[in-house]
């Protein structure tokens, strides 16, 4: 915009410059000379970007404003989620919105509406109310999505714990929730028995499914089916005051080591994520989403689910995905499930970087060329498998998206531009006030000029992504976590100008000359794996536990042909009688798969700074060679189930391909 009013500047300062020449010669040939002048000047890059990107950025701010009308409408009549998934029962009461392909359950809008009321009772006879926490350690279905929305119905907020957790992680995400009560199903009651001395005693316990071998009574569990038999199915009295900025649930971010941290997601966060992705993937009211994500992240819960309770979608609950079974899946939801009349063609899927490559792997099948998907949403489709992705399953769009759940700054890819995970208008910058900064290639800190200012990054520069916070807008606000300690160091002050915050994504991203946004990396802190994001300090704080507080770098490296980042462990070997075999069965108890190391390195010493922070760089660009150390290295072979040490040929197979993760 700045550019156009220098455009129309030059063009009326030309034409009084010319005074009485004007008189002369036509005006038009005067507008012409000035537009010559402003193109000379180097206005002509941006008529050029504007030509290439107008209809992209015309089609976005038409989004925004309609999203923003929609929010400030909802502020205004104080909604909530339960309140508008009210209205969507009331226009598809009797249309499919769940159905589990584990069980072949299926329940309507006005069944899940029921569920949720026989939640909301049940937690009033708990004696629970507004703002009171409940833990839920559940794998996916149908039954999680009642749980939390019948407990939002009544101002009680659920914590989504991940269902990988176990031990101190999960003892550690219970306590953080301050929760007075915890449902957990059926299939994990194993993990519970081995924390439940460990929780608090005020603590209430219940479970939701079949039982399993261990003994309810010895955890001291209840019947949570049992005693929703006998709550009504009627909407429940309100009984909160909550409105559209207040909190709805928790989702834990970095869920994978001792230390996750409690997301706040409030109401009007998840209805912006949750419409934002539905307009963004040209989704719409008759379309059937198969999500085989899990229901505690954002990604599954808010992009998938959400469009179920707030659009009138149908959602196809996976609770694991299978590369195997997916496009089977897709085709058999084909069939008649409900009242012969209904029939279920899955239109769209959603999937992480990892589901992609895992389907591309799988041999040919007649499935994966007769479903009817024709939309697959989701985050870190890389450019070398996105156009296979999309040639191989006839995917006509695929919808990248870049966010976290308590982030500020998400960017969407609206118009398929392969590799990138959205844009950043040129003509209209405000549209999203995201940025990219400089920052350290060592130190990965902001760096600032003279007058203390963030330094923006230039069109094929790296930098950290950044989102400008504004507490009044839902669109720009940041909400934090439940532990307010932990909010500091995701903010920065002083950025684009004296006085203003912006929320520190942690990821390195590229910008290009139109606009679009690349991932590049993680800032250090964490990388991604599996799907997860894997915080390195918390993982190094772990392990060091682990290892009688040795000391322990945690670092991502690359592997061609895996999406994200492999996880590898320096570990200072002070006796040189470590052994991996006792390691790999300490941590294959107190992780989850995807927090593993999938590589180590044993040396003398681990490099610090004079602060005492431990220096990666050196060891992240040595990776996993073993040329360039004399370390020894070691490698997880998931089909052993051992640690084998890395030798120059071993190298060649890992990078060639010839060895999977």
């Amino acid at each position: 915009m700045r550019d156009v009013i220098m455009l129309l500047g030059g063009v009326l300062s030309w034409l009084c410059s010319m005074g009485g020449v004007l008189r002369y010669v036509p005006w038009l040939w005067s507008l012409a000379a000035g537009l010559g002048l402003y193109l000379a000047a180097g206005g002509w890059r941006f008529l050029y970007v504007a030509m290439r990107t107008i209809k992209r950025d015309l089609t976005c701010l038409y989004m925004v404003l309609r999203v923003k009308y929609s929010i400030r409408q909802h502020l205004r009549n104080n909604s909530t989620i339960p309140s508008l998934f009210g209205h969507t029962v009331a226009l598809y009461q009797d249309k499919p919105a769940l159905v589990c392909v584990s069980t072949g359950q299926v329940w309507t809008f006005r069944e899940l509406s029921e569920r949720c009321n026989m939640v909301s009772h049940w937690a009033l006879t708990q004696g629970w109310r507004q703002g009171d926490v409940v833990a839920l350690y559940l794998e996916s279905s149908p039954m999680l999505v009642a749980l939390w929305m019948g407990l939002a119905q009544v101002g009680v907020e659920a914590a989504l714990i991940n269902n990988n957790l176990r031990c101190d992680s999960l003892l550690h995400c219970v306590r953080v929730s301050g929760a007075k009560g915890m449902v957990f199903g059926a299939e994990l009651t194993e993990a519970v028995s081995e924390v439940c001395s460990s929780l608090d005693q005020s603590l209430v316990l219940f479970r939701t499914g079949a039982v399993q071998s261990v003994d309810l009574h010895t955890l001291s569990a209840q019947n949570l089916d049992a005693l929703l038999t006998s709550c009504p199915r009627t909407s429940p009295p309100v009984t909160h005051t909550k409105g559209f900025n207040d909190r709805l649930f928790y989702i834990y971010t970095s869920g994978t080591t001792g230390m996750p941290k409690a997301a706040i997601v409030v109401h009007s966060r998840y209805y912006r994520i949750a419409t934002f992705g539905f307009y963004s993937s040209r989704l719409r009211h008759d379309d059937i989403i198969y999500s085989s994500l899990p229901l505690y992240h954002s990604a599954g819960n808010i992009m998938g689910v959400g469009q179920c309770l707030l659009q009138g979608l149908t959602v196809v609950v996976k609770t694991k995905f299978s590369a195997s079974q997916l496009w089977d899946d897709c085709v058999k939801y084909n069939c008649t499930l409900w009242d012969d009349c209904v029939k279920y063609n899955c239109t769209v899927i959603q999937y992480i970087g990892e589901i992609c490559r895992y389907l591309l792997a799988q041999p040919e099948r007649p499935s994966e060329k007769s479903h009817r998907v024709r939309v697959a949403m989701g985050n870190g489709l890389r450019p070398a498998v996105w156009e296979k992705f999309a040639q191989r399953f006839r995917i006509r769009h695929v919808a990248e998206f870049y966010g976290a759940t308590e982030c500020n700054c998400s960017l969407i890819n609206i118009d398929g531009k392969v590799g990138a995970c959205g844009f950043h208008s040129q003509i209209f910058p405000g549209m999203n006030p995201v940025r990219l900064v400089r920052v350290d290639k060592e130190t990965r800190e902001l760096v600032r000029d003279k007058q203390g200012l963030c330094v923006p990054c230039q069109p094929g520069e790296l930098g950290l992504l950044v989102g400008h916070i504004d507490q009044s807008d839902p669109l720009r606000r940041f909400d934090g976590y439940a532990d307010q300690s932990s909010n500091a160091e995701k903010i920065a002050h002083n950025v684009s100008r004296k006085g203003d915050s912006v929320y520190l994504s942690g990821d390195i991203m590229v910008m290009d000359d139109l606009g679009y946004i690349y991932f590049r990396d993680r800032s250090g802190d964490t990388y991604r794996w599996k799907g997860e994001n894997v915080s390195t300090a918390e993982l190094e704080a772990v392990l060091s536990g682990l290892l009688r507080q040795t000391d322990v770098a945690v670092y991502g490296v690359l592997v061609p042909g895996a999406e994200g980042k492999a996880g590898m462990a320096a570990i200072a070997e002070w006796d040189g009688q470590f052994d991996c075999a006792a390691f790999l069965g300490v941590v294959q108890k107190a992780l989850p798969s995807y927090a593993r190391p999938i590589f180590l390195r044993l040396l003398s010493k681990i490099d610090t700074t004079s602060t005492f922070k431990i220096q990666k760089s050196r060891l992240q660009r040595e990776g996993y060679d073993p040329r360039h150390s004399t370390d020894r290295i070691f490698f997880f072979n998931s089909r052993r189930g051992q640690y084998e040490a890395v030798t120059e040929q071993l190298y060649c197979d890992i990078v060639e391909g010839r060895i999977h993760l």
